[in-house]
């Protein structure tokens, strides 16, 4: 179902399609974290990511708990946006050589997914308390605010912890 189809005639069908637009995004993101965990050379940068990998995970389970809620299977529908975010991602990855300059492309192209998924999580909150199913919201809340964690931590990593700096004092 395309996001403005006539498959969706209701605020519910919008809400479910919303759910499987971020349920799609979070199951592409669980495939991309690690290879920029692969790519990352900064020590937090890395750890970070990693975190974020093992919030994902949790993030996918409580989405499943929200479809349960719902009387709904999980599922998810392709999301070009995120496909978008990920492959710019990794096209720029492909074109950097500098390992500094490379960290600090990888805190811009995850802070890009983190945006993305807060945005989305902030409109399905919304949607979900206007239908009344207060069941889930706690669960996306839950996941907003992880993702707006992860964002505080990637720019604490790429202005504190020298990220930047690094990167623009690369050759």
């Amino acid at each position: 179902m395309g996001l403005f189809t006539k498959d969706i005639k209701s605020m519910e069908d919008l809400l479910m399609h919303g759910l499987q637009d971020i349920y799609y995004a979070e199951q592409q993101i669980l495939k991309s974290l690690p290879k920029m965990i692969d790519k990352a050379t900064n020590r937090d940068l890395v750890s970070g990511l990693k975190a974020h990998l093992e919030e994902t995970n949790k993030q996918v389970e409580r989405l499943d708990t929200v479809f349960a809620k719902l009387g709904k299977e999980p599922s998810g529908t392709q999301c070009p946006a995120i496909d978008g975010i990920i492959k710019e991602a990794d096209e720029t990855a492909g074109e950097i050589e500098d390992k500094a300059v490379l960290d600090a492309a990888i805190v811009a192209n995850a802070q890009a997914v983190e945006h993305y998924e807060m945005c989305r999580y902030g409109t399905l909150i919304a949607w979900a308390e206007e239908l009344g199913h207060d069941e889930i919201v706690r669960f996306l809340t839950t996941n907003l605010n992880e993702e707006k964690a992860a964002n505080t931590k990637l720019n604490t990593v790429a202005l504190r912890k020298g990220v930047n700096a690094k990167a623009s004092s690369a050759a």
